[in-house]
């Protein structure tokens, strides 16, 4: 996200009505300049109207959300209170133990059919409290919705459920998170909440505008937390008036919005859980994809422990509710990323392998593992990821001082056996030392630190043509690395495509 440079485009907004309702809608089309979209703008002020030229309406039936498992649990924790997984853990374990929730580092969703003759006697239980009591009262005269119980699919602990004792003398972090399985438990057994969808689309001057709405029918399990739909949270999701194709309206106002695209968003505690959970789905290969689908990065239980041992070996750091890596754990990164330990396919096929073996799954004599199998590749991996880690130097010790940092003026150059990297963590200064298969010492490096360029090298490799050239290696404006050649030509290197 350091290197990431937004583009500013725009797009435009045109403000109409229909029977006393104002609303705006938005161009398909983004425009790469102020003045391209002025040009547009004064088109469809021209044209004085907007046509609908058509009205697509669709009715949503939107299943109620299963119960919580741990991991669950822990994102919409952090996600809506800004705890973090462990803190999560340990309030849950706190009210497991205090017998007011049900067993908490469980990793299912679903309840059995035995426990579901128990949910009508905690729903009761409920109608005393604060928050959901008047709820809790109404469903006694309603059909269980039943989506979250299946036998097959509960683990050795069924999903988090209150036990129905007094929730007195709780803490205020205990209460938030008794209220949070109280409420998901109410929503999990509620009807479907029902919403009209609605999209149009207009043409005003030869130009396309669209619009999307939402109206809810029936909120159903909506109305426990009277949760607003995410979707409806949206910008581009607005309040409309009832249309028809062909309706002709006014232009009452216009504007050019000036936007910019957005880096993909830093890692929170709660997007780092998902992608651990979900870890499977960032394999390249179908197969492995296809046999991690149910395995991924930790077990529900170790997750949050993961995550602080991040924490406390510095290699992430907080800034505010994002996770981001220190120099320190792009160091690790860099240095581990191509190696075994890094392999989430490997991590993920042994985190699937133990869970059949949990379940007395093995299938011995047969083309899968069995146990002795996979002791044994354990033992063989193990030899292999020590051997690669002892293998790599880290960082460099040198007596000479380190060089200032051309870019920030602030901080100091410090060479590791990959990269040479400010230590300044807001200036992000990176040069990786292998550019175009040849590998940069530490003197021409230093060159390059203190004079903005290297001397001539020889030895680099096209990727293109596969020929070696000689070239110097200077910065860009953006402290990039690009070649300059003998002739003083320039030439683009891409950085992270080293090889």
């Amino acid at each position: 996200n350091k290197d990431f440079k937004p583009q500013t485009y725009f797009k435009l907004k045109l403000h109409t009505d229909k029977n006393a309702t104002a609303f705006a809608v938005l161009s398909v089309d983004k425009y790469d300049s102020r003045s391209a979209a002025d040009d547009v703008l004064q088109q469809v002020k021209a044209a004085g109207t907007v046509r609908v030229t058509a009205v697509e309406k669709k009715e949503v039936k939107q299943e109620p959300p299963l119960l919580y498992d741990l991991t669950t649990l822990q994102k919409e924790a952090n996600s809506k209170h800004g705890f973090s997984a462990e803190k999560t853990l340990n309030i849950a374990q706190a009210l497991y133990e205090d017998k007011k929730i049900s067993y908490p580092r469980t990793g299912s969703r679903y309840i059995s059919a035995d426990v579901l003759d128990e949910i009508p006697h905690l729903i009761a239980t409920l109608k005393n409290h604060p928050r959901f009591g008047a709820y809790a009262a109404g469903m006694e005269n309603i059909v269980l919705n039943i989506r979250c119980v299946d036998d097959k699919k509960v683990t050795d602990h069924h999903a988090l459920i209150i036990t129905g004792d007094p929730a007195d003398g709780l803490t205020g972090d205990e209460r938030t998170i008794y209220d949070m399985v109280s409420g998901r438990l109410l929503e999990a057994f509620s009807n479907r909440c029902t919403k009209e969808n609605t999209t149009i689309s207009l043409d005003a001057g030869g130009v396309h505008f669209a619009a999307k709405g939402s109206v809810t029918l029936l909120p159903g399990w909506r109305s426990v937390f009277n949760a607003t739909d995410e979707e409806a949270q949206d910008e581009d999701v607005i309040t409309l008036p009832q249309l028809a194709e062909g309706d002709t309206l006014p232009v009452r106002d216009m504007d050019a919005l000036e936007k910019q695209t957005k880096p993909r968003p830093l890692h929170t505690e709660a997007s780092l859980l998902s992608a651990m959970e979900s870890a499977g789905k960032e394999c390249e290969n179908e197969e492995e994809r296809e046999a991690m689908k149910d395995a991924g990065i930790g077990t529900p239980a170790t997750r949050a422990a993961i995550i602080e041992t991040l924490f406390a070996r510095e290699y992430i750091t907080r800034e505010k509710k994002s996770l981001v890596p220190t120099n320190k754990g792009l160091v690790v990164y860099l240095a581990v990323k191509d190696k075994k330990i890094a392999d989430v396919a490997m991590t993920g096929q042994w985190e699937f392998a133990l869970a059949k073996i949990g379940r007395g799954e093995s299938e011995i004599g047969d083309s899968q593992m069995d146990v002795t199998t996979f002791h044994r590749s354990i033992e063989v991996y193990a030899s292999q990821i020590t051997a690669e880690l002892l293998d790599i130097p880290f960082e460099r010790k040198d007596d000479r001082p380190g060089c200032v940092c051309p870019k920030c003026k602030n901080g100091q150059v410090v060479f590791f056996q990959k990269v040479a990297k400010c230590n300044n963590e807001h200036c992000g200064l990176t040069v990786f030392r292998t550019i175009a298969k040849k590998d940069l010492t530490d003197t021409q490096l230093t060159s390059l630190m203190m004079n903005g360029a290297t001397p001539m090298i020889k030895g680099f490799v096209s990727s293109k043509t596969g020929n070696t050239f000689e070239a110097a290696v200077t910065f860009d404006a953006e402290y990039k690395t690009v070649f300059k050649f003998p002739d003083n030509k320039k030439g683009n290197w891409k950085k992270g495509k080293s090889k």
